[in-house]
């Protein structure tokens, strides 16, 4: 029953359409086909050139995860099982999203959000990593790209000092590599088509 609890709270919170609703309601825009067509906030600052709305549908979908896992740290006594499968489904429905027609963003703030209370130490390597390539290439995308790969092989490597930084009381090697993964390639599985654009501006 608290597996099917998380996986549901986490994946209706998720779920909810948050640039979609907000440009729908503001400007009577449907991002899903405006932009880049990602329902994010990057998108919407870029299809309605409003810092404010941009700003907001972050902020909403950073809360869509932190709340996912605040809600189940709460209820389940700090197990990290439960919170992280509760990231793990509102990280997978926002980006693929059931009431769109599976159409989403790409998940960074909402991943930021349950992160920042359940393994900081994935969002300041990431954060680290984004900084430092974005110097380097100047690319939003790009340091996007590298800084998710990386963070991966980072946390995989420094998995004992990892441990460590887990903001719950019980959480195993395992179980942190597997939710680290997971989430990590949903984040990179949404920008593969960005990927593709670069390789061929690249070979060009």
């Amino acid at each position: 029953m608290e597996y099917i609890f998380s996986v549901v709270i986490g994946y209706l919170l998720g779920s909810i359409p948050t640039a979609f609703l907000v440009l729908k309601k503001s400007k009577g825009i449907d991002i899903t086909n405006t932009g880049s067509g990602n329902v994010g906030a990057m998108n919407s600052y870029e299809v309605t050139n409003s810092k404010f709305i941009g700003f907001l549908v972050f902020l909403i979908d950073f809360f869509k995860g932190f709340f996912a896992v605040l809600i189940t740290r709460l209820i389940f006594n700090d197990v990290f099982i439960y919170p992280a499968l509760a990231l793990l489904f509102s990280l997978f429905s926002h980006c693929f999203n059931p009431w769109i027609k599976f159409k989403g963003g790409r998940g960074l703030a909402t991943a930021a959000g349950g992160s920042i209370i359940l393994f900081p130490y994935l969002l300041f390597i990431w954060i680290v990593l984004w900084i430092l390539i974005y110097i380097l290439k100047r690319d939003i995308l790009i340091a996007n790209i590298f800084a998710t790969v990386i963070s991966l092989f980072t946390v995989y490597l420094t998995k004992n000092i990892a441990l460590d930084y887990v903001c719950t009381a019980t959480v195993s090697s395992s179980e942190l590599m597997l939710f680290t993964t997971s989430g990590l390639l949903i984040i990179f599985i949404k920008h593969i088509e960005p990927l593709k654009e670069i390789i061929k501006k690249i070979e060009k």
